[in-house]
């Protein structure tokens, strides 16, 4: 999954080296090519880098828990 996020990310930065390019020669499809790369961040390459960073559950000790007394003290036992 890692090396796929890597490839993925590296496509969207040529993507958008492309549409930089196109954006500079006035290229008439400047604007399809720029926003089909920013639809690939929001709807490809960030909910696989979500879903591949949280699948561990690490991101609990990061929760505010309501039922306790100071939910913003940091357990040192749980870092």
């Amino acid at each position: 999954m890692k090396i796929v996020l890597k490839i993925l990310f590296f496509i969207f930065i040529g993507w958008m080296f492309l549409g930089a390019y196109l954006h500079y020669t006035n290229h008439p499809k400047e604007d399809i090519v720029i926003g089909t790369g920013v639809f690939f961040l929001a709807f490809i390459l960030m909910p696989l880098f979500i879903f591949y960073r949280f699948k561990n559950g690490k991101y609990k000790k990061y929760v505010l828990d309501p039922k306790s007394k100071n939910p913003f003290k940091i357990d040192e036992k749980e870092l």
